[in-house]
């Protein structure tokens, strides 16, 4: 009997944290530590947009990435003066480091002159993203 109790305890709070990751990842936020952090084209490897800049961290066996760089080539598309910029993460660290990235696909959204202004752990949503730059902007 107890280990049937401790089983079904178990499954109840692993299901609880899936659920709780799941909703977490990919939601566009703003950080309070990328608070005035800047990029410029030197270190993204690419001209910042006029209105914004999308930047994608990734990695070469990262299904998500695939993804999520169809996604923000789509809303870069779309909204004018908005770019995306790819960045392999295993050739960066140093920026990876910098800018504590912890997981791929990680996007940050840059305003006009390279500030921080959110960003999203995970595969984000378009219509996130699409929001993330109007505040953005």
């Amino acid at each position: 009997m107890t280990g049937l109790v401790v089983c079904v305890t178990v499954l109840v709070v692993a299901s609880a944290y899936g659920v709780l990751h799941r909703r977490r990842s990919g939601r566009v936020r703003v950080r309070g530590r990328d608070d005035g952090r800047r990029l410029g084209a030197a270190e993204l490897g690419g001209e910042l947009g006029a209105r914004a800049t999308l930047v994608q961290f990734s990695s070469a066996f990262c299904a998500p990435c695939r993804a999520t760089r169809r996604v923000l080539g789509e809303v870069a598309e779309m909204v004018p003066g908005v770019t995306h910029v790819e960045i392999d993460a295993e050739a960066r660290l140093d920026l990876v480091r910098a800018l504590d990235i912890l997981k791929t696909p990680t996007v940050l959204v840059l305003d006009a002159e390279g500030r921080v202004v959110r960003r999203a752990a995970g595969q984000p949503r378009r219509a996130d993203v699409i929001a993330a730059l109007g505040e953005a902007v």
